[in-house]
């Protein structure tokens, strides 16, 4: 019976020890495919050893770079914040949190960037390219905000050139109201009132009936013969 149950432990043991073997055989395939730059089975043996073993912080970082060989940015940044939980070496730990820094950086995410690379460098204070890397975010991040204070007075600036437009439109309108509505108030001398035709009216009849009267009383009167001299 004992003999049984030391058998049975044995071959456990083996099986553990096949399984902790396997995982770091994968992460050795899967190096000499990204040597090679054969990025996608370089990928699918980084898989097969967090199949074996997910805890494996190195299988996990592996896979990022991989992944993000390919383009895959996305999957990357999974992989290396799986990575930054699991790694206690800090020249490991601080090699990660450089590669997310770099990530955010080229997606212009200048603040989350900044905070990988300064935890990058809490791991590692040696490392220079990281250390390079910050102080080209501070740079990124000093223009941007320069580049922001220009746009927003540039739009102010847009603002106030279509207020003062505005107002002068509104201007124009309102001399063209004013000059309408006096047109209405003057009189056009061209039309008449009604009084004033009444008014020129009788005055012709009494100037036609005074020009008769006149005719008559001359007609009335003896009619004078002029003789014309001669020469």
């Amino acid at each position: 019976m004992n003999r049984i149950n030391i058998i049975l432990v044995f071959v456990f043991c083996a099986a553990f020890s096949a399984v902790a073997q396997n995982d770091r055989d994968y992460i050795r395939r899967g190096n000499r495919f990204m040597r090679d730059s054969i990025f996608d089975k370089a990928q699918i043996e980084y898989q097969k050893a967090i199949e074996a073993d997910n805890t494996n912080a190195m299988a996990h970082y592996n896979l990022g770079n991989a992944l993000l060989y390919q383009s895959k940015a996305e999957d990357a940044m999974k992989e290396y914040e799986q990575a930054a939980k699991m790694e206690t070496n800090k020249i490991r730990k601080a090699q990660v949190y450089h590669n997310m820094g770099v990530l955010l950086q080229s997606a212009k995410q200048i603040d989350k960037a900044l905070a990988c690379y300064k935890e990058s460098l809490r791991n590692n204070p040696a490392q220079d390219d990281t250390r390079y890397n910050y102080v080209l975010c501070l740079y990124q991040l000093k223009n941007n905000q320069n580049q922001d204070n220009q746009d927003q007075e540039k739009d102010d600036q847009g603002e106030d050139q279509k207020n003062e437009k505005d107002k002068q439109e509104q201007k124009k309108q309102d001399k063209k109201n004013e000059d309408k509505q006096e047109e209405k108030e003057q009189p056009d001398p061209n039309k008449m009132s009604k009084e004033n035709a009444e008014q020129m009216l009788q005055a012709a009849m009494q100037d036609e009936k005074e020009t008769q009267e006149k005719v008559q009383k001359a007609m009335q009167q003896p009619q004078r013969k002029r003789l014309k001299k001669q020469w």
